[in-house]
């Protein structure tokens, strides 16, 4: 068991403790997401069943359970596992992100549905759908190599707008997958990047998810590159310029809408409170080496923006976006944006050296791993090309 994923049952074993009181024995009801797995079973079964096997293990010996540390540790493994199956399988050439997210939710609809071998408080539950959310998601996994000199964190994302296509499939998904513990040379230096993947859900954002993951790696300096991945638009797209506001009047995968749109764009929050920041922030990764790669699409460096004062431009430069209230940064306005932005801003804070940046990759519709490969193949490439720049 890793560090992390005992940190996470430590925790969890403190929260039972303070909890077994008299909080009332409830189950709790199944979210938007978890509700989908009825359709995505009819629609995608051997995509939601191809885990089972890790869902029924997490059930089985979860209903054994009479300790309660013992019982958070082995959750938090369960969805470790998850992750660590899910990047054999991706690395093995199964090219379909879509298994880990589903497995995960069935995961969690499991310790909503099951009880272990004593009372559990509903606030209990809580902790365990935690520990497994963040496990497997990699969070608790990333390690690097002792002799790693330059070292690269990637983020993926879900999937999404799943009541549009419940069979979605998102390569920033797989990139990450791909590319977990993967190492190379770097100009005769040993490179390894790892991974972790976001929900598309603005309270996860909003409450700090990515401030969280990315505060100790810049109060350590204990990367040199980091790189937040998602699905875009026709080519792959090195965002310029991230802008504070959310303006997409469009869904996350709770179906909750922020209010914002392009009319009336919106700060995000960060511990409740309004996130402070300028308009817009430029990324630092290194364009002219990841535009040099081949590959079957451009590699734009994005430098479009909207502002409220002059609609959708292209700046030149990050010193004539100062007095413009942004609508939508070289990102969009959803949360692709945000994740580069909150990335760029909290490394300004910290008077960070670290290359930070994001890549939306091609986007597709469905599921198609020939195109999803080569995506793969290309942000490889790209990345590659990036650490050996730096």
């Amino acid at each position: 068991m890793t560090k992390s994923v005992m940190a996470i049952a430590a925790v969890g074993a403190l929260a039972f403790s303070i909890a077994c009181s008299a909080t009332p024995d409830a189950m709790t009801p199944l979210n938007i997401e978890e509700l989908r797995l009825e359709a995505a079973n009819q629609t995608i079964p051997d995509v939601v069943t191809r885990y089972q096997a890790l869902v029924e293990s997490l059930d089985n010996k979860y209903q054994q359970q009479t300790d309660e540390l013992e019982m958070t540790k082995m959750v938090a493994r369960q969805g470790e596992r998850l992750w660590q199956q899910a990047v054999r399988d991706i690395q093995s050439g199964s090219i379909d992100d879509r298994p880990l997210y589903w497995s995960r939710l069935a995961m969690q609809r499991q310790l909503k549905r099951s009880r272990p071998a004593f009372n559990m408080a509903s606030w209990q539950q809580e902790v365990l759908l935690s520990a497994v959310e963040k496990s497997s998601r990699g969070f608790s996994n990333v390690q690097f190599s002792n002799d790693t000199e330059v070292k690269i964190l990637l983020t993926g994302f879900d999937p999404f707008f799943l009541d549009r296509n419940v069979g979605q499939s998102n390569p920033s998904g797989l990139v990450a997958l791909s590319l977990d513990g993967f190492e190379f040379s770097a100009n005769g230096k040993k490179a390894q990047i790892e991974t972790v993947m976001i929900p598309v859900r603005f309270a996860d954002f909003d409450e700090g998810i990515i401030e969280s993951l990315l505060t100790p790696v810049y109060r350590e300096n204990s990367v040199d590159m980091i790189i937040t991945v998602s699905m875009g638009r026709d080519d792959f797209d090195l965002e310029r310029f991230p802008g504070r506001n959310r303006s997409a009047a469009a869904p996350d995968n709770l179906n909750l809408l922020t209010g914002a749109n392009k009319q009336k764009p919106m700060a995000p929050l960060f511990n409740r409170k309004t996130l402070n920041g300028p308009e817009f922030v430029e990324f630092s990764l290194p364009v002219a080496a990841m535009q040099s790669v081949s590959g079957n699409w451009k590699v734009n460096d994005n430098h479009k923006v909207t502002s409220v004062a002059k609609g959708e431009f292209t700046a030149s430069t990050l010193s004539e976006l100062q007095s413009e209230t942004s609508v939508e940064g070289s990102g969009g306005g959803y949360l692709s944006n945000e994740i580069s932005y909150r990335a760029v801003l909290l490394g300004q804070q910290f008077n960070s050296s670290i290359a930070v940046g994001h890549i939306h990759t091609p986007r597709v519709s469905g599921h198609d791993p020939k195109v999803e490969a080569e995506i793969m193949a290309q942000v490889k490439a790209m990345v590659i090309a990036g650490a050996a720049a730096l």
